[in-house]
Formats: C-alpha cells, structure tokens, sequence
C-alpha cells in the first residue's frame, strides 16, 4: 500500500490531538492491513516506581487490552503483539513462571470481549516447551474465536525470529529430500509461506516501545520493507492515542519497496 506525503502527519500536529481527534483523523484515511509491536518497558515502568517487576507485567496486560480494542475501533485487519520471546526463558525462574500464570490468566479472561468485538486469536511461536496449564488456556481461547471474521490478534508467544526462519528452512529441506522440490525451484515465496505467518501479510508497520533502537528477534523476514515507528513511552502507558498517532505518521510516509 503506498501512502503520499498528503497524509494526516504531513499537516497536523499530531502531540497537539485527544484519543478522539486522532482517531477521526486518522480514519478519514487509508489504514494500514497490518500493524506489529514490540511492547518494551514494563520492568523499567516498575522499577522507576520503586515497585517488583510483576507490577509493570501486569500493568502491561491492561496496556496491551487498550492496544486491542484501539486497533479495532481504528479498522486494522491484523495486529501482532510480542508477548514472551523465546529468550525470555532466561530470564529468573520465579519472573517467568509470574508471566506464564499472567498470560494464562489475561488470555483467558479476554474471551468474552474477543467474542463481542468479532477478535480471532491466533498464536505464533513454537508450542513445545509452554507449560500445560498455559497452552490449555491459549488452546481455549483460540478455538473459541476461531470463527469470528474481523481483527485477527496475533500473539508471538514462546517465538523467536530466528527459530521461526530455521522452522521454515527444515520444512523446506524435508519437501527437498522427498522430492516435492530441488533447492533451485525454492523461491522467497516457498519460505513465506512455510513461516508461522504464513497466510498473513508482512506488517506495514512495526511499533517498538521504550526507545529501543532494535527489532530483538522478531518477525525478521517479514519486515523487510516494513515502516518502523519507536517511541520513549514504556509499554504500560501506551495507550490508544499513541497507537493512533503511529498510524498517522505512517500515512504521511511514501514506501517505495527499493525503488525510486
């Protein structure tokens, strides 16, 4: 989708706009399909509140419902969130089994207002290695919002670029060696759609929280061309205006996908 330099960003302040503003202003243009975040900073949100770090998770939960709902009233087709990457394990035992109790409980508590706003939940990231409980919960809630048809909520969970480029390559290697393919006929299109994303498309634009200057292992062949948009605002105090104010800047840019 290319976007003129005509877009809302392009005339309007946009530090200057409410919620409601923004979202009026930014709906009387096009949207982007596809929208992904990094969200970043809820240790540090804590910690700069002299309070444990499973305040900022939790805080995150209530940041990441607002990104939702947000993104729904705003008419995106798909949202990717970056919930628990695979280098997330590392982190101290009693600070990963917090966030696996949070994410069961958050996920699962959101079904009814999933239904209500017509939200499908899909997962990507490797299954193997969630804790049961977990993975009964996220089995759950996207079984039971699998028919619905309008914003399609993807959760990285247990993902890790890297590991979802390997996934892909060994699929590939396997159709090689039962001769479904010779390694001169593998085309970027083959290694797209043996991703976990594959029936989606690349995000358009990708949204990283708290200042960091680095896209930490996430979604690494699909934003190859994606329009990136970072912010010094700690993911727990994101809120809708910033997401609308993202979308505004994206429209007021010109994606020339290499060209001139």
């Amino acid at each position: 989708m290319a976007v003129t330099p005509s877009g809302p960003s392009a005339r309007t302040d946009l530090a200057k706009l409410g919620e409601l503003e923004l979202l009026e202003l930014v709906r009387s243009h096009p949207v982007p399909a596809h929208v992904a975040i990094i969200m970043d900073g809820n240790g540090r949100w804590a910690t700069q509140r002299g309070w444990p770090r499973a305040a900022g998770h939790k805080e995150g939960v209530t940041a990441a419902r607002r990104v939702i709902r947000a993104a729904d009233d705003v008419g995106l087709r798909y949202l990717t969130l970056y919930a628990f990457s695979t280098e997330n394990w590392s982190r101290p035992a009693q600070e990963v089994s917090m966030l696996m109790a949070l994410l069961e409980r958050a996920i699962v508590s959101e079904l009814p207002e999933l239904m209500e706003r017509n939200v499908r939940l899909r997962i990507i990231g490797r299954a193997d290695g969630v804790p049961a409980p977990v993975q009964r919960g996220i089995d759950r809630v996207v079984n039971g919002t699998a028919n619905n048809t309008g914003l399609q909520l993807f959760m990285a969970f247990n993902y890790g670029g890297r590991d979802e480029l390997l996934d892909a390559f060994r699929a590939l290697a396997r159709r090689v060696a039962a001769g479904e393919l010779t390694p001169d006929e593998i085309t970027e299109a083959h290694v797209t759609r043996a991703l976990y994303t594959k029936d989606v498309p690349d995000p358009d634009l990708l949204i990283r929280t708290s200042g960091e200057m680095r896209v930490s292992n996430f979604l690494l062949w699909q934003i190859a061309y994606t329009e990136l948009w970072i912010t010094p605002t700690l993911w727990p105090e994101f809120g809708a205006a910033d997401l609308y104010r993202a979308v505004a800047d994206f429209q007021g840019r010109v994606r020339r996908f290499g060209g001139v």
